[in-house]
């Protein structure tokens, strides 16, 4: 298998953006960026304006991170989430919110790369930057991630967690 699949492909989107044509996996598929046949060769990296939390239904670039995420397009939600991160601050609430989801979409593509060591030390730093997070934050249910993120890291779990609202419109 080339690239990851998603745990439930019938999972809702939030966001109306097209997915990538492709996942990127290093070593297996063009570099998005730096390959000519790359999904966003010459295109500048995501740099999504700053929101605050309580706004987060209104940032499609958030919507579309979290929807690249449950559909396994980690490395392209991990550029997202980064450009959002840098935009809010790396030392704000929000700023380890993001971070959080960095990591955990960088440990499920260690993982799906067969990295284990680095999926666990990655999915246990994301998981110590949500214990810091209120239980329901822009949205996703905080909690739920985080157990699920335990069971995935102890095994009991087999597919990669999924990022649950508590409620949102669905785009159809």
């Amino acid at each position: 298998m080339n690239e990851p699949r998603p745990p439930d492909p019938n999972w809702p989107r939030y966001a109306p953006r097209p997915f990538p044509p492709y996942r990127f996996v290093p070593g297996k598929t063009p570099h998005p960026r730096r390959a000519p046949r790359g999904h966003s060769y010459g295109q500048p990296e995501p740099k999504p304006p700053a929101f605050p939390p309580e706004e987060w239904e209104k940032s499609e670039d958030y919507l579309y991170g979290i929807d690249l995420y449950n559909f396994a397009y980690w490395w392209e939600c991990h550029e997202v989430f980064e450009g959002l991160w840098h935009a809010v601050g790396h030392q704000t609430q929000q700023g380890h919110f993001f971070q959080a989801l960095i990591q955990l979409a960088a440990a499920n593509l260690k993982r799906f790369l067969g990295n284990a060591t680095a999926a666990d030390k990655l999915a246990r730093s994301g998981l110590t930057r949500l214990q810091s997070i209120p239980p329901i934050y822009m949205g996703v249910e905080v909690l739920a991630l985080s157990k699920d993120v335990r069971e995935y890291i102890d095994g009991s779990r087999t597919y990669p967690p999924l990022i649950r609202f508590q409620h949102h419109n669905l785009v159809t």
